[in-house]
């Protein structure tokens, strides 16, 4: 490795450390929140759409996003380490099997259309389960949490026993009250 790659490698950590960059490939669903200079000012404006192409060249790597706004086609090239770049959010995976997307540019309507990648880990979370995990790593550390609780503790486990074996009344549950009114009567 010669010393201009080892320091743009120790950019790029640097960077990573002060806002990590999500994964995510060509197909995917993007929020990016720019930084944006207007005069004086300085806003975040956020820009939606679906990655339609990455270059991988160390600090210069950069992606592009293609949105449609009134109708018409818009595509933004954003550098990955760039400083204006707040966050950069992923909204959805896409199943592609391209790197460059440069096809949908003549495409419109549903022929534009991206299916939604299904990670077969996490299929049987239902879409709007609050409590779906949101990463792999996630969803590890909710199935540790739930092996957890799943096995009680053995002083846990004899005070449960201990409870259910002074409860064992067997008194018969009440009848429901009739309502009012409608005695029922063959005829």
């Amino acid at each position: 490795m010669n010393v201009i790659e080892e320091i743009e490698k120790g950019e790029i950590e640097r960077l990573v450390a002060e806002r990590p960059v999500p994964e995510f490939s060509p197909g995917d669903t993007v929020r990016v929140h720019y930084k944006v200079v207007e005069g004086t000012r300085e806003r975040v404006q956020v820009y939606e759409g679906v990655v339609i192409a990455r270059t991988a060249k160390a600090l210069n790597s950069s992606f592009t996003v293609r949105k449609i706004s009134y109708g018409e086609g818009v595509e933004r090239v954003f550098p990955l380490y760039s400083p204006r770049i707040e966050k950069i959010e992923v909204v959805r995976r896409g199943a592609v099997r391209r790197a460059k997307l440069y096809y949908l540019r003549s495409r419109r309507g549903k022929s534009a259309r991206i299916a939604e990648k299904v990670d077969r880990r996490f299929a049987a979370a239902t879409v709007g389960d609050d409590t779906a995990p949101a990463t792999a790593a996630e969803a590890v550390e909710m199935e540790d949490e739930e092996m957890e609780q799943a096995t009680p503790a053995p002083e846990e486990a004899e005070a449960a026993d201990d409870a259910a074996a002074e409860d064992t009344s067997t008194e018969a549950p009440e009848a429901p009250a009739e309502e009012d009114g409608e005695d029922k009567k063959d005829s």
